[in-house]
Formats: C-alpha cells, sequence, structure tokens
C-alpha cells in the first residue's frame, strides 16, 4: 500500500493503462533523482534560475504521483528563486522535500518489484 506518493491521478488520466503507469513510473524513478541534485546545485550555489529551471521540471510530476507535502514544497523552492534567495531556510525545506522524494522512490521500486 502506497503511503509516500497515490496513483489515482496516473490511473485517472490513463483509464487505467497499466504500461502508461509503468512509463510514468520509469520516468519519475530515472530522472528526478538527478532533478533534484540539480536543484540543490542551484541552492548552494544561488543559482536561482538553474534551480528554478529544475523545479519547475519536476513540480508537475510530484503533482501527479500525489506526493502533496512536496509539491508544496517545490512551490516554496520555485517562489525563492523568484525571490532570489530570500528565504533562509530554503536549504531545510530542500532537504524535506529530498527524503520524501527517497522514501517515495524506494516505496515505488518495493511496489513495483523495481
Amino acid at each position: 500500500m502506497a503511503i509516500h506518493y497515490n496513483l489515482a491521478k496516473v490511473y485517472a488520466i490513463s483509464d487505467d493503462d497499466k504500461d502508461f503507469v509503468l512509463q510514468i513510473i520509469n520516468l519519475f524513478i530515472e530522472e528526478v533523482p538527478s532533478d533534484v541534485e540539480q536543484i540543490k546545485e542551484g541552492i548552494n550555489s544561488k543559482d536561482h534560475s538553474h534551480a528554478y529551471g529544475y523545479a519547475h521540471k519536476i513540480k508537475p510530476t510530484l503533482d501527479l504521483l500525489g506526493m502533496e507535502a512536496s509539491y508544496e514544497e517545490i512551490l516554496q523552492i520555485e517562489q525563492w528563486t523568484k525571490d532570489k534567495g530570500k528565504k533562509k531556510e530554503i536549504k531545510e525545506i530542500y532537504k524535506s522535500m529530498s527524503g520524501r522524494i527517497d522514501l517515495a522512490l524506494a516505496e515505488i521500486k518495493k511496489d513495483f518489484n523495481l
């Protein structure tokens, strides 16, 4: 049973097409970890446009996979980039989001035997 993600939206838009669901899952596993790392690099180097680009890229995936808390955190990261870094707790927000994504990745890999 999924705790860190929810595939209801994926199943809804795919008309329960299991191949499509697997494509979304594989895309998440293959791309999001490196994108999350790129966000970290952008935050650490205060390269706001770099961080924004990758945050914006993964935002729809987090929404699609029902990862509400991570989605809210990615919105905060996007806002930080627009404000040009005026939020001191951005590293804590990133750390929380990254941890949630790691938990979802582990759970998805287990649930889908990947």
